[in-house]
C-alpha cells in the first residue's frame, strides 16, 4: 500500500506541475477566436463627434493642397522631394476661383499647382501677396466643378476655451482634420514683411508643416483664422499654433483681389525697440524719428535727440486706447484705415500733448537694429 500511495502522490504532483504548462494550450483550444467576432452595436455618436464630422464633410471639399516651385516651367504634384518645392494649404474664397493661402507658401515661386479635394489637379497663378500679413491670393485655372467658398465668421467675439478645428495638408498628407480649443488671443506674430500682426489667435489644435494657409474654423464651421505658424523647437506640433484672425483676412483679401497689393496703414514713425523701452521703464511707443514728409512729421511728432540721446515723444494713447507696445499702436492704426485720422496722446518729457495724425500707406520694413516703421 505504501508503494501504491507513493505512486498516487507522485501522479498527483505531476498533474499539478503540468497544469501551468498545458493550461495555455487548453485555453487556446477552448477560447481562441478562430472565426470573425460578432459586431457589437455601437449606439449613437456623441454630439461633439457629430459636430466634427459635419464640419469636415462640409468644409473639406473647399480646402486645397498648394504646391509651388521656385523655377522651371512645369510642376508635378507628386514632386514633393524636388529642390525648391514649397507645399501648403489653401481654401476657396469665392466663385471666381480665388484661393487664400499664406504668403510664405507661394512667395518666390514661378509655377503653382493645386490639388482639389476631388483629386483634380489644376494650375494656379498669383493674384496678390501681402507679406506683412503673411497672406496671399492665388487663382485657379479652369476647374470642372468649383467647390463652395468657406463660410466667413468673425474673430472679434472669440473666447479663450471655445472649440477650434483646423483642416489642412500636414507633411503633404491630404485632408487632415485636427481639433482643440482657442488657447489665447491677442498674440503678436512677426512676419517677413517686417510688421507684427496683432490679435493673432493661438490654438492647441495640431498644426504642422503643410497646414500653413489652411482654415481655422469655429464649431459652426465658419472661418475664424488662417493657420500660419507653429511654435516648436522640433518643427512639429507642440500644442502651440497661430492663426491670422479672419477680421484681418476679410479686409486684406478683397484688396489683394482688386489690386494685387494691400495698403499698409501707418503714420510714418520709426519706433524704438521694445526691449530698450522696457529697460528704460517706458510704457508706450518711443518715437525714434519721423519719416521725412510723413503725416507724423507734418503733425510735429518729435523723435530722439540725435545729439543728446534725450527721448522725444512717447505715444501712450491712440483713439482713446492705451498703447503699451508697437502692436497696440499698429492695431489702432489698422482699425482707423488709410485716409482717416488717428488721435494720439503723447508724453513729451513731463508733459502730455495730443496730436491728430493722418493714416497713410507707408513702406513697411524692419531695420537691422530691430526698429519698426509704422
Amino acid at each position: 500500500m505504501g508503494s501504491r500511495s507513493f505512486r498516487y502522490v507522485m501522479a498527483l504532483m505531476l498533474i499539478v506541475l503540468a497544469i501551468p504548462v498545458i493550461r495555455p494550450y487548453i485555453e487556446y483550444r477552448l477560447y481562441a477566436a478562430t472565426t470573425p467576432r460578432p459586431v457589437e452595436a455601437r449606439g449613437g455618436l456623441a454630439d461633439y463627434e457629430n459636430s466634427a464630422i459635419e464640419i469636415f464633410e462640409r468644409v473639406s471639399p473647399s480646402v486645397v493642397h498648394v504646391v509651388g516651385r521656385e523655377g522651371g516651367d512645369e510642376l508635378s504634384l507628386s514632386a514633393g522631394d524636388e529642390v525648391g518645392i514649397r507645399t501648403g494649404t489653401g481654401f476657396v474664397w469665392d466663385q471666381a476661383g480665388n484661393v487664400v493661402t499664406n504668403d510664405h507658401v507661394v512667395e518666390g515661386t514661378k509655377v503653382l499647382a493645386v490639388r482639389l479635394a476631388s483629386g483634380e489637379a489644376v494650375k494656379a497663378t498669383i493674384v496678390g501677396l501681402a507679406p506683412h500679413y503673411d497672406l496671399a491670393v492665388i487663382r485657379l485655372a479652369s476647374v470642372r466643378e468649383l467647390p463652395q467658398p468657406v463660410a466667413v465668421g468673425s474673430s472679434a467675439d472669440l473666447k479663450v476655451g471655445q472649440a477650434a478645428f483646423a483642416i489642412g495638408n500636414p507633411f503633404g498628407l491630404d485632408q487632415s482634420l485636427t481639433n482643440g480649443i482657442i488657447s489665447s488671443l491677442k498674440r503678436r506674430l512677426p512676419t517677413s514683411g517686417g510688421r507684427e500682426i496683432g490679435n493673432v489667435i493661438q490654438t492647441d489644435a495640431a498644426i504642422n508643416p503643410g497646414n500653413s494657409g489652411g482654415p481655422l474654423l469655429d464649431s459652426a464651421g465658419r472661418l475664424i483664422g488662417v493657420n500660419t505658424a507653429i511654435f516648436s523647437p522640433s518643427g512639429a506640433n507642440a500644442g502651440i499654433g497661430f492663426a491670422i484672425p479672419v477680421d484681418v483676412v476679410n479686409r486684406v483679401v478683397p484688396e489683394l483681389i482688386r489690386s494685387g497689393r494691400v495698403s499698409a496703414p501707418g503714420i510714418g514713425i520709426v519706433a524704438g525697440n521694445e526691449t530698450v523701452a522696457t529697460r528704460l521703464g517706458v510704457e508706450g511707443v518711443i518715437v525714434v524719428r519721423t519719416v521725412p514728409g510723413s503725416p507724423a512729421a507734418r503733425a510735429g511728432l518729435q523723435g530722439v535727440n540725435a545729439s543728446t540721446g534725450e527721448l522725444g515723444d512717447i505715444i501712450i494713447v491712440a483713439n482713446g486706447q492705451p498703447i503699451r507696445r508697437l502692436a497696440d499702436l499698429a492695431d489702432q492704426v489698422e482699425q482707423t484705415g488709410v485716409g482717416k485720422t488717428v488721435e494720439l496722446t503723447l508724453r513729451r518729457g513731463s508733459n502730455k500733448t495730443s496730436k491728430t495724425v493722418e493714416v497713410t500707406d507707408v513702406d513697411v520694413r524692419a531695420t537691422p537694429s530691430g526698429l519698426g516703421i509704422l
